[in-house]
């Protein structure tokens, strides 16, 4: 009897050994795959874009383009916000950049100046959620790829951030500010009365936008786009 229970003793203690060096291998080989491999987009540019960036992220494709000059330079895979909290879509800019920002943001910070919030494009210390919806609204990216990124953008680089489809649900008006702002002043430029950035801000200009459609389509001026007049955008 002593010899079987020195012997299951002895099976416990390898199976143990075993699970406890797999899980660390395990740890090592996904940090390992992480700067190697994990969202990797293969044959791309290594070097820094040569001409003016302008950065676009895609939510629905999960990818961030950097353009050069106005032409493609790099793309990477990245993580965006939940449903919940969605990442904010609009054309921003770059206000500010940090290291080590804090925790959770990885190595690097690059600030958006979001009029609603703080967001902005960053590292992360959850590699595996590269790809996914899975963010509170910022942008992540993996660490290697948000280091490269950061010398690459100045302050002032704009960033158009386009995403799935809002529906806009409540009355617009000026001085308010949001997503929805933002999908009416590309709707606005879109059909050639807004000139400015979609900034998520319902100012002045954007106001005078919505007054000059009103008054070309024969509709009470009053420069307040409301749930009627959203549906009759297709937004």
């Amino acid at each position: 009897m002593t010899i079987v229970k020195i012997r299951r003793q002895q099976i416990f203690y390898s199976v143990a050994i075993l699970l406890l060096m797999s899980l660390i291998f395990g740890m090592v080989g996904f940090e390992y795959m992480d700067e190697k491999e994990l969202a990797a987009i293969e044959n791309q540019a290594m070097t820094a874009p040569s001409g003016t960036v302008s950065v676009v992220i895609k939510i629905s494709q999960r990818i961030l383009e950097v353009y050069s000059d106005g032409n493609l330079h790099k793309k990477y895979r990245i993580a965006v916000g939940k449903n919940k909290t969605p990442t904010p879509i609009g054309e921003w800019n770059v206000v500010w950049k940090d290291y080590n920002w804090g925790t959770g943001f990885g190595t690097r910070w690059i600030g958006l100046n979001v009029p609603w919030g703080i967001y902005g494009i960053h590292g992360t210390n959850k590699p595996w959620s590269i790809g996914q919806f899975a963010s509170h609204g910022c942008i992540r990216m993996r660490n290697k790829d948000v280091e490269e990124l950061f010398e690459w953008v100045p302050i002032g680089t704009p960033v158009r951030i386009e995403g799935r489809k809002i529906k806009v649900e409540r009355t617009l008006k000026h001085q308010i500010t949001g997503s929805d702002v933002a999908v009416l002043q590309m709707k606005l430029k879109e059909l050639g009365y807004l000139n400015s950035r979609a900034d998520g801000i319902f100012g002045t200009v954007t106001k005078q936008a919505v007054e000059a459609y009103q008054a070309e389509h024969n509709m009470e001026i009053t420069g307040i786009v409301t749930k009627q007049m959203s549906d009759l955008f297709g937004i």
